[in-house]
């Protein structure tokens, strides 16, 4: 797969650019692109299969609208996978993971002081995939940062809305103390905290209610049972 025609189209349908609704067909995404139909149709497969698009028979490819309940699906996944595989990057991370993990918190904790919430976003991010690579599971780590695509799709963050950017911060200093302390339980813990916490914010922000009043279903520990 073209990895460029990939990274171009995710990039048009998270910005907007190919808007939610729209219809289009694969040869006209390619010649925008100036590349052959193949890698084009390699890449909205792709993209069908994270569910950012739909292809429909004889019409061409669907830009697909993220509902809330999109967004409730995504964090659910989200805490059963990352709350695990933190568990077990905590038991295999080495002193060059813990060093690059304190590398993107640092760098996180100087966009909140620049007050540059997009540089902020992107060390999230890469902190995130970071805890999960030292996983030992680099396809976890990509499924679930491509759950995020999802979120970004719609548009929305918590940043400002619900909380600061040093509140972000914080959240994920909890995860990475106790990597560094290196307290399995604690880490899968704080992760669980924080993804939890930024579900319930971006839920109840999207659903027009105060937090706690919105219903979450997000009750499933890593263990695969109810925690109430």
């Amino acid at each position: 797969m073209n990895a460029r025609v990939l990274d171009a189209l995710r990039a048009a349908v998270i910005s907007g650019e190919l808007a939610p609704g729209t219809l289009h067909s694969v040869q006209t995404l390619a010649t925008q692109l100036g590349v052959s139909r193949t890698p084009v149709r390699e890449a909205l497969i792709k993209l069908a299969q994270q569910g950012m698009v739909r292809f429909e028979r004889n019409r061409g490819v669907r830009v697909l609208q993220t509902s809330v309940h999109d967004l409730e699906e995504v964090f659910a996944l989200r805490l059963l996978l990352e709350v695990p595989a933190t568990r077990r990057a905590c038991q295999q991370i080495d002193a060059a993971g813990r060093k690059e993990l304190r590398r993107l918190y640092r760098a996180m904790e100087r966009a909140a002081e620049a007050d540059d919430e997009f540089k902020l976003w992107e060390n999230d991010r890469r902190f995130h995939r970071a805890v999960l690579e030292a996983s030992g599971n680099t396809r976890l780590a990509a499924y679930v940062d491509g759950l995020r695509d999802t979120v970004l799709r719609r548009g929305v963050s918590t940043a400002r809305s619900s909380r600061t950017l040093d509140d972000i911060v914080r959240e994920h200093f909890a995860v990475l103390e106790r990597i560094e302390a290196g307290d399995a339980d604690g880490a899968a813990a704080a992760m669980r905290a924080h993804v939890l916490h930024t579900a319930e914010l971006l839920l109840a922000q999207e659903s027009g209610v105060k937090v706690g009043s919105v219903e979450i279903d997000l009750g499933w520990t890593d263990q695969g049972v109810r925690t109430d």
